[in-house]
């Protein structure tokens, strides 16, 4: 079994043909092979293949060409594989194996070659008899979905990078966060400095150790060490794929045997880690037969569950979903003790393929590795939301480029905007090989800018009006608005720190002498926002002035009743007073109609005052604005409006200056009487209190009759 490999993939392949008789070297390459020594194999292998040149027949070629092709593609060097796979064809050892086409399909998939390896795997399917078809349709599904895809547009905002100053030429895998902080991580290495003497005869590398870096503020590891020189986690043997309880007092991790002609599975050990010091190391019985390997923890954040990947069979006997499932066991609290027995996680998660390296986020989700789900290409990262209950999780959604690419990407640990995760991606012209790579999540960018202007006037803004900004978060600064108005737009601060940040909420006013202070700030807030925005927030301020002028309200000849029609939607206009009252609950006003000259003095009297009481009823009933606050009042035909002429002039609209246009210009006559019929208002107080506010006049809700 491999061993290496299965603290790594939990890859164990199985194959039928066992060693054969034959000449000494020909036997000593099987069983290379056979025993999962793939690094040595290799050697032996091809020295086979020199050695039976044309003696040997296409049968025996191939046999041995598809040894060295598997032994390259498991120790994941594809380029290798798929050259010793085209040796096959060659000798049309497909006519023997078929599996063939689909391992080169699977070669040239994690390679990133999608044309090819829809090829391949359609021509496998062609002589297969209906063998792997489901893993066949999935992976010639994802070829379709990605052999136009650009690799370099990213389908999701992360930005990742190889970690070199923490990585080797051997393997580095398997990140895990160690710390609350999130600046320590445990990984698995099989670097030189590993425990012990021995070397895996699969990868020709150190049995894995678990190793930590120390990140300072800046994300640079500062310190990368074993961490444990004393054997009781790291050993001879190969540890790895860690996992803490939410105290970081008790550590999961994975061990695998190394005994020779012994084949032995993974287990998961449990240590308890006090002031940095291990103790009390312990095996948890998660398996019936020792032969079966269990690994991968991860512990829900209550400590309830432990998710693990194996290869284990239910309890029922039947063979699960295939290849690597996830599993899981429940913890006892009365008990204080794990159940016996593993339940499987179920099809929505598990595949006929592999899944692997559970784990949960700072939020909550859920990460595994599958090739069994459609894919870029080998192992992705897969991400599940959390459910509603308790440790449930949704569907699995594939995490997309940057995170994953053609060649395995798995193992993950993540703290919302930022994590590590092991990936096989090539870096520059090396080997596949697993390194740690860091994925980061960049803030987004937020900037406001003010507007003040004048209420119900947008055209009209206010310069030199000061603005406040506040933050949730307890930050705070002023600003002033130029000549147009505006304030400056606020994004970057000091060079590199921003004025809006994530996830916060900020209330911004306006004021300035001369206007009516602002009760309602308005809010913006960045929480929950997924991209960069701009903000832009308009404030108005009412002016304290003799007498505030209200948009075009009309009504019938000798009605009081409001226009509403295609040519004047008078309770349009007065929306102008209900936002001014709505917005500015402390102020009261008195409210003033006005008729034109036409009709006696009287008449017109009684006439504007039952038009004043008709807007006041109209924001009493209709718009529930508390009626002590507004005092309606007619004022007749006594007050004319002015008006600029068309020499810029400034004329008061007297009886006398509009009959000069009664024949001359009828249209302009008619326009000037309706602008002295105006509605206008002025406050009168800005301290309305409704506990001790008297009554409203209950006559204000009565009209009189017209004589």
């Amino acid at each position: 079994m491999n061993k290496n490999l299965t603290i790594l993939l939990f890859l164990l392949i199985g194959f039928s043909i066992s060693a054969q008789n034959g000449p000494k070297y020909i036997r000593e390459a099987y069983a290379s092979f056979e025993s999962g020594k793939y690094f040595e194999a290799i050697d032996k292998c091809q020295s086979a293949f020199t050695k039976l040149g044309s003696k040997g027949s296409l049968k025996q070629k191939g046999d041995m060409a598809f040894r060295i092709a598997e032994s390259y593609r498991l120790l994941e060097r594809y380029e290798s594989a798929n050259e010793w796979l085209d040796v096959c064809v060659e000798l049309k050892y497909f006519d023997v194996n078929p599996d063939i086409y689909f391992l080169k399909g699977e070669t040239l998939r994690k390679m990133g070659d999608y044309g090819n390896a829809e090829k391949s795997y359609s021509e496998f399917k062609n002589i297969s008899d209906g063998a792997r078809a489901k893993e066949v349709d999935i992976a010639l599904k994802s070829c379709e979905e990605y052999k136009f895809y650009d690799m370099m547009e990213p389908e999701i905002n992360y930005e990742v990078k190889c970690e070199t100053k923490i990585n080797r030429k051997e393997f580095d895998m398997s990140p895990a966060f160690s710390d609350k902080k999130g600046l320590k991580v445990y990984f698995s290495s099989s670097r030189e400095e590993s425990f012990g003497s021995g070397r895996d005869p699969i990868t020709g590398e150190k049995y894995m150790d678990i190793y930590v870096a120390e990140f300072d503020k800046n994300g640079d590891p500062t310190n990368v060490k074993s961490i444990d020189d004393e054997g009781i986690v790291n050993t001879s043997e190969s540890e790895g794929t860690v996992c803490f309880d939410k105290k970081f007092k008790k550590m999961y991790f994975t061990r695998c045997p190394n005994e020779e002609k012994m084949m032995l599975g993974c287990d998961i050990w449990t240590v308890d880690l006090v002031d940095g010091a291990f103790s009390n190391p312990k095996k948890l019985n998660l398996k019936s037969d020792p032969t079966i390997s269990v690994g991968h923890p991860c512990l829900t954040p209550d400590g309830l569950k432990l998710i693990f990947a194996s290869d284990m069979k239910s309890s029922g006997g039947d063979d699960s979903f295939g290849g690597r499932d996830l599993w899981y066991i429940t913890y006892d609290k009365k008990a204080k003790s794990w159940d016996s027995i593993p339940k499987n996680m179920g099809a929505q998660y598990n595949t006929k393929g592999n899944e692997l390296f559970p784990s949960i986020g700072k939020g909550g989700e859920f990460f595994f590795a599958s090739d069994g789900h459609k894919g870029i290409g080998g192992l992705d990262i897969f991400i599940c939301m959390s459910g509603e209950e308790k440790n449930t999780w949704g569907a699995a959604k594939n995490m997309g480029y940057p995170i994953n690419s053609p060649s395995n990407d798995y193992a993950i640990t993540s703290r919302g905007k930022k994590g590590y995760f092991t990936s096989e991606r090539r870096l520059n012209n090396d080997q596949f090989a697993p390194d740690v790579w860091s994925y980061s999540i960049p803030p987004n960018l937020y900037d406001v800018k003010v507007i003040v202007h004048e209420f119900g006037n947008k055209n009209k803004r206010i310069s030199e009006a000061k603005v406040s900004f506040n933050g949730d978060d307890e930050s705070d600064w002023n600003g002033e608005t130029n000549d147009g108005g505006t304030t400056i737009k606020y994004d970057v601060k000091n060079g590199k720190q921003r004025y809006i940040n994530e996830d916060v909420t900020y209330s911004i006013n306006a004021m300035k002498d001369g206007f009516l202070q602002n009760p309602n700030a308005t809010k913006i807030t960045t929480v929950g926002l997924k991209e960069s925005q701009s903000f832009i927030v308009e404030i108005e301020l009412v002016p304290i002035v003799e007498e505030i002028r209200t948009p075009e309200v009309r009504y019938p000849l000798n009605e009081w009743s409001f226009i509403n029609d295609e040519t004047c939607m008078s309770k349009d206009s007065l929306e102008f007073l209900y936002n001014l009252l709505s917005t500015h609950p402390y102020i009261t006003i008195d409210l003033f109609s006005h008729t034109d000259s036409r009709s006696s003095a009287k008449y017109n009297q009684v006439l504007s005052e039952n038009r004043a009481k008709a807007v006041y009823k109209f924001l009493v009933e209709e718009k529930g604005i508390d009626a002590r606050r507004i005092q309606p009042i007619g004022k007749g035909e006594a007050e004319p409006a002015s008006w600029v002429d068309e020499n810029g002039e400034t004329v008061e609209l007297t009886e006398r200056y509009i009959n000069k246009f009664r024949s001359a210009d009828k249209a302009k006559f008619e326009k000037l009487h309706q602008i002295n019929r105006r509605t206008s208002a002025r406050i009168t107080s800005q301290d309305f209190d409704p506990n001790t506010a008297g009554s409203a006049n209950p006559e204000w809700m009565e009209f009189k009759p017209l004589r």
